[in-house]
């Protein structure tokens, strides 16, 4: 079906594939920081919310995706604990703080207060589909109060 496959260069790109991103949950095994390579990578269950409920089942969709950010020199983790590798952490947004240009500081909030700070040289994400859909009748909530 249509897979996704999405670039970002730039803050307002990041944007893009932070709204994709809502709601995607992963485990701390399916985070990757590579040193060597500069790169870290994100494998995630997406919720995707560009696509409406299936009218007859109200069933939603998810799909395994990948995020890959470029050019990572490090990454910090706050919240999360690298010995709790079957915690299920939940995605909340995706966003950049520009430092000395084009660095800067990408962060990926997570529910709960759990945060991860990659410092990179610039922005370079790509997100991609892994793989076909599967249903699910849950549909994230967020307590606004």
């Amino acid at each position: 079906m249509d897979q996704l496959k999405l670039a970002a260069l730039d803050q307002e790109d990041l944007q893009v594939i932070s709204a994709h991103l809502q709601d995607a949950v992963m485990t701390v095994a399916d985070i990757r920081y590579l040193p060597k390579e500069q790169k870290a990578v994100f494998v995630v269950n997406r919720f995707v919310w560009d696509k409406e409920a299936d009218k007859r089942t109200k069933e939603h969709e998810r799909r395994r995706s990948a995020l890959a950010i470029g050019r990572v020199l490090s990454m910090k983790a706050q919240g999360i604990s690298q010995n709790a590798r079957g915690t299920v952490l939940e995605l909340l947004a995706v966003t950049f703080e520009a430092g000395e240009e084009p660095s800067g500081t990408i962060q990926l909030a997570f529910a709960g207060g759990a945060s991860l700070a990659l410092t990179v040289e610039c922005i370079e994400a790509q997100l991609a589909d892994l793989g076909a859909a599967w249903s699910t009748p849950n549909l994230p909530q967020h307590d606004l109060g």
